[in-house]
């Protein structure tokens, strides 16, 4: 069982390293002509100029998240090959007689999809995450910012005795924030002061060091006693300092998951979001369905196997074997999108996070399965 066992691995790693190595290789070529427009752009500080060899670094970086993502269907594609070349050169009948059975056959795969499902996880988890960071600030740093949308990310925390919003527009490569707005609140929903700065930096002291601030507060106490008193009988006093202190606990890291798309995360970076959103009473439904995401992605290069295995109880005819690796290369397709599809509707129809993010994977095993019951045990 040993021989047995070598020689299926060999064959259905190698084969799915081809597979990864040929779509990393499309993405790369894809990622780098979409960079080309960029060449030549300065980005107004010194003398830093988009040239090739970023573009090159740039696009390796994005290589960790591509395979990630690329894995489960890499793992199906690669395996369902072997299988059926195995059964069309009567390799895997000879295998059988020498007793390799259905349940023995699905326990040697899914060690194999434990396998990839460990290497899934540690890709996701922590090289695509950092390689994503250190890509996303290398093309800030020739284009000045890394920024979402036209007005930024939006943070929201309860201190003691008021809440603030926080509009942060840009963060530059050596995380200082730029167009920073502070809006303060107290417990009757009404504004309070607000803070606005070109540039804060983190502190050490769980605090934001904001520079050449002006700072507006509202007297909203006569506009709450008077009857009927209007926003032109409020009070406002507007100061202008060099620097202000600002007591925050929202973090760098809380920055960087509200500028940088969820599902390019670290597991417990959006375990620790997701806490800071429900404890200041924001709606944290897409991050966890994302989180959920994360949780069961890697369960699929399982489900990928338990696919590919009825593939070697096929009868094949001479080339018939193009057709089954075509039907495993859309089943693959077919699972990619049907997992970002149950992700929206989840994230529309208020879904449990977790069934939001586990039905893919539960509906292609249970496909898998009667697949395996039909074909190998029955037949």
């Amino acid at each position: 069982m040993k021989t047995v066992r070598r020689l299926i691995y060999g064959e259905v790693l190698s084969s799915i390293a081809l597979v990864a190595l040929g779509f990393l290789a499309l993405f790369f070529f894809f990622d780098l002509v979409d960079e080309l427009q960029y060449l030549g752009k300065n980005s107004g500080i010194g003398d830093s100029i988009y040239q090739i060899r970023h573009a090159l670094l740039y696009v390796a970086l994005l290589i960790p998240n591509h395979l990630y993502e690329l894995l489960p269907i890499s793992v199906l594609i690669g395996t369902i090959f072997v299988m059926a070349r195995l059964a069309q050169s009567s390799e895997y009948t000879i295998l059988r007689t020498s007793g390799l059975g259905p349940w023995r056959a699905l326990n040697l795969l899914l060690w194999l999809g434990a396998f990839f499902v460990a290497l899934s996880f540690v890709v996701g988890d922590y090289i695509a995450p950092a390689s994503e960071r250190a890509a996303q600030l290398l093309k800030a740093r020739y284009q000045s910012k890394i920024t979402v949308g036209q007005t930024g990310a939006w943070l929201k925390e309860k201190q003691a005795y008021n809440n603030f919003i926080v509009n942060v527009n840009e963060l530059s490569p050596d995380n200082e924030m730029h167009g920073v707005r502070i809006y303060e609140f107290n417990s009757k929903g009404r504004i309070v002061s607000t803070t606005e700065a070109p540039v804060a930096v983190f502190s050490f002291d769980a605090a934001w060091l904001l520079r050449n601030v002006t700072h507006t507060e509202f007297d909203v106490t006569n506009a709450a006693n008077g009857a009927g008193a209007s926003p032109s009988q409020a009070k406002v006093n507007r100061t202008v300092v060099d620097s202000f202190r600002w007591p925050t606990e929202i973090s760098t890291e809380m920055v960087s998951v509200a500028l940088l798309k969820p599902e390019r995360m670290a597991t417990l970076d959006l375990f620790n979001y997701i806490r800071h959103l429900e404890a200041n009473g924001q709606t944290s439904q897409r991050y966890e369905i994302e989180f959920w995401r994360k949780v069961f992605y890697p369960l699929s290069c399982l489900v990928m196997v338990m696919l590919a295995l009825p593939f070697a109880y096929l009868h094949f005819r001479s080339g018939g074997i193009t057709g089954y690796v075509f039907a495993g290369v859309m089943i693959g397709i077919s699972f990619f999108l049907l997992n970002n599809v149950f992700g929206f509707i989840g994230n529309l129809r208020s879904w449990q996070p977790w069934l939001a993010a586990a039905t893919p994977g539960l509906i292609y095993m249970a496909v898998s399965m009667g697949a395996f019951g039909w074909l190998v045990l029955k037949r």
